[in-house]
């Protein structure tokens, strides 16, 4: 098993879970609904981000618990908010902004996931998932910034990928910090039994 600081998960792998759930669902609705009007979407997209808000900022309160991983669960929830914010108040009835809003918050996401990925887990595999996901979505939000040529719905399409993306990434990363929970709890409980016994031959 690979030396794992436990300090370093941000949030419980159960937030990691219900968000991947919840951006996967998202992504599908998008990809493969057959909704068609673009205005929709972005008023879906909207209330998305701000239930993926709500989900960090519980993340948040969690791990302030834990007085570790708060911050960047606020980080998270924070770029969520703010962007549905900007959809439902600033980009509204405009494509063109909301197009950029969506372009920009990809981009930001993806970047925030590559700087979780090499500063906040040591855990190879962890690291993994975030900076994956985080290029994917630098990329995406590339796409979406300067591909003109294509149709506005071709544009959701590609977030929609992405988000698909995070959703997948997302449940793969929960459930392998559920298997490390598991892990240090075991390794915990066999040095428990085992501490007696040491105890005992140094005495004798």
């Amino acid at each position: 098993m690979a030396k794992t600081n436990r300090k370093y998960i941000d949030k419980h792998w159960l937030m990691f879970m219900v968000r991947g759930v919840m951006a996967a669902v998202f992504g599908c609705l998008i990809l493969f609904s057959g909704i068609g009007e673009v205005e929709s979407i972005v008023a879906m997209v909207s209330v998305f981000l701000l239930f993926m808000g709500i989900i960090d900022a519980v993340g948040a309160l969690y791990s302030s618990t834990k007085k570790h991983g708060w911050v960047n669960s606020i980080i998270d929830a924070l770029i969520d908010v703010v962007a549905a914010v900007a959809l439902l108040f600033f980009a509204k009835d405009n494509l063109v902004n909301s197009l950029l809003v969506i372009s920009i918050y990809t981009i930001v996401s993806g970047l925030v996931d590559i700087f979780h990925g090499f500063l906040s887990t040591v855990d190879p595999t962890d690291r993994f998932i975030r900076i994956l996901a985080g290029v994917f979505g630098c990329v995406m939000g590339l796409v979406i910034l300067n591909a003109g040529d294509f149709e506005i719905m071709m544009f959701m399409r590609f977030f929609g990928a992405y988000m698909l993306i995070v959703g997948v990434t997302s449940m793969i990363y929960g459930a392998h910090n559920r298997a490390q929970g598991i892990e240090d709890k075991t390794a915990r409980s066999e040095a428990r039994r085992k501490l007696p016994k040491k105890t005992e031959k140094k005495r004798g």
